[in-house]
């Protein structure tokens, strides 16, 4: 349970790091760009921009929240998972398609609009 957690949370910050990258510090963005996507841990972090781990740790949480406070402002992941249920709710309609269904697949594109 607790690595589904850590898991979940790790997409999400890689998610929201997509949305919001060019919108943190250069040094926010190497860090979570060495953490999250080159899998370095905090001890390889430090030692490779020559600062303490727990500074690394602090980095790395700052950035965190940084994304957090842009997306309870911006919303765009929120709005990214509204737009894929869209997709998904369509083509389970397609899959079963019915003439009848025309008018709820038009509705649902336009949603997407």
């Amino acid at each position: 349970m607790i690595k589904e957690q850590a898991l979940e949370k790790m997409n999400r910050i890689n998610i929201l790091f997509s949305f919001y990258e060019f919108l943190l510090t250069e040094k926010q963005q190497y860090v979570l760009q060495l953490y999250f996507h080159e899998d370095f841990s905090l001890a390889e972090i430090a030692e490779h921009m020559q600062i303490s781990r727990q500074a690394v740790f602090e980095h790395i949480k700052r950035a965190e929240q940084v994304l957090d406070t842009y997306e309870q402002k911006l919303q765009l992941l929120k709005q990214h998972e509204e737009k894929l249920q869209h997709i998904a709710q369509i083509e389970a309609l397609i899959a079963n398609w019915e003439e009848n269904n025309k008018d709820v697949i038009l509705n649902k594109l336009e949603q997407l609009k």
